[in-house]
């Protein structure tokens, strides 16, 4: 190989217990022409997955295989994981290494070393692989018995398992859903159309005991544009109201106009309209958008406690009393989170402002509220919009009003849960 070519990098993630260790055994045991190197994260002191990799493969621990341990790459490792990878390419020969990340790391970030930093040099993305426990799967998003909400992270923290498995969804170029022999013809399709809803055109692969085909898995999977369901919601969203001619601007329409549900509040400023993106591989989806703050009391009623026909939402949040800050909304399954974004540019200096909306024209900007707004993607099996609109609506207050007791985080960064499990179960 010319140690000037970019050596070809496959990031192998995926919950506890899914099967990773299992596939990548199977993946070096059928390697074939294939030189492998192999760098294993472990959350213990002890890495076992190293040494599970090592006693079922011509590698050693030390030789083919590398270790990171006691942590997770994604975060408190990362430093060592590049140095680690440049090491690699420096010190041996092989054509093609393969990361497999602790069962609490966030592919996304891994891969994103192997562009931003030093490694970027001597290595190229070739594709992200989660690996999907399709029980568990089945059990967390599509009506069953989860037996386990929680993911403890190395520190002690523990994060809501519904989170990491969207985020590892999401982020993936191929998912390999593993051990379907434990799910029902009904489940796993129930499955399938969940993972497709959170990664539109995700390339999706069904085996028992990790036995995929190797050329396929090293393959060139990687697409850094490839779209993200609740985004590519909002694209669709956007794209239509382009078409129809009137875009988001709706200062002619009140909150009667708009839905019909009567305009309680009084607000004649634009509240827009709930748009709603095809449905397709039967989850619908839709967008809620408003040009008014939510109450914080409401807000965490309401988004804390959504139906489980909901998956899946994310987006935007303007909340009275801390009309300044942006929010940013995320929830998956049980758990729901709100995190203080930074400044809405409106509320910056007008000079900023004007800075910022020349450098980016395409700003969804009110002549009043400038960027302020409530935009959320629900994505979900047979939501009922009508009722989740009305909860919403009826929490909306105007601009401006006084509000006490305000318990939302204000500096960036900061998280607030809403909603989130509290432990096995």
């Amino acid at each position: 190989m010319n140690s000037r070519e970019a050596i070809p990098v496959t990031v192998l993630g995926g919950s506890l217990g899914a099967g990773k260790t299992t596939l990548l055994n199977h993946l070096l045991t059928n390697a074939g022409d294939h030189d492998i190197a192999v760098l294993v994260n472990d959350m213990g002191s002890v890495n076992v997955d190293a040494e599970l990799v090592a006693d079922e493969s011509e590698l050693t621990v030390g030789g083919g295989v590398t270790e990171l341990s006691n942590g997770c790459i994604c975060c408190e490792l990362q430093d060592d994981l590049e140095t680690a990878v440049v090491r690699l390419a420096r010190e041996r020969s092989f054509d093609h290494l393969v990361v497999e990340a602790s069962g609490v790391s966030r592919p996304g970030p891994v891969a994103r070393l192997f562009v931003t930093s030093r490694a970027a040099a001597r290595y190229d993305v070739a594709g992200l692989v989660t690996v999907v426990d399709a029980r568990l799967f089945a059990d967390t998003f599509v009506g069953g018995n989860p037996e386990r909400t929680v993911a403890e992270d190395s520190d002690g923290t523990i994060q809501p398992l519904s989170d990491l498995l969207v985020e590892q969804v999401e982020s993936a170029d191929l998912v390999v859903l593993n051990k379907r022999d434990l799910v029902t013809d009904d489940e796993i399709a129930e499955v399938r159309d969940v993972i497709t809803a959170l990664r539109p055109s995700i390339d999706v692969v069904e085996t028992t005991h990790g036995t995929v085909d190797v050329d396929h898995l090293l393959s060139d999977l990687h697409d850094p544009d490839a779209p993200v369901g609740w985004r590519a919601v909002l694209e669709a969203e956007a794209e239509e109201g382009e078409h129809d001619g009137h875009g988001d601007d709706h200062d002619d329409h009140d909150h009667d106009d708009s839905h019909g549900h009567g305009n309680e509040h009084g607000h004649d400023h634009d509240h827009s309209v709930v748009s709603h993106a095809e449905e397709t591989y039967g989850i619908t989806s839709f967008v809620y958008r408003r040009r008014a703050p939510l109450d914080p009391d409401g807000a965490e009623a309401v988004l804390g406690d959504l139906p489980e026909s909901v998956v899946r939402s994310k987006g935007s949040l303007w909340i009275a009393g801390a009309e300044d800050v942006r929010y940013t909304y995320s929830q998956a399954g049980p758990s729901a989170y709100v995190t203080a974004s930074g400044p809405w540019i409106a509320s910056l200096p007008e000079f900023e402002q004007d800075t910022y909306r020349r450098n980016h024209p395409e700003i969804d900007w009110h002549d009043e509220y400038g960027d302020k707004r409530t935009e959320l993607v629900f994505i979900g099996r047979e939501i009922d919009e009508a009722a989740l609109v009305e909860a919403l609506d009826e929490h909306l207050l105007e601009p401006g009003a006084t509000v006490v007791d305000q318990r939302y985080p204000v500096d960036a960064g900061e998280e607030f849960a809403l909603a989130e499990p509290e432990g096995d179960r």
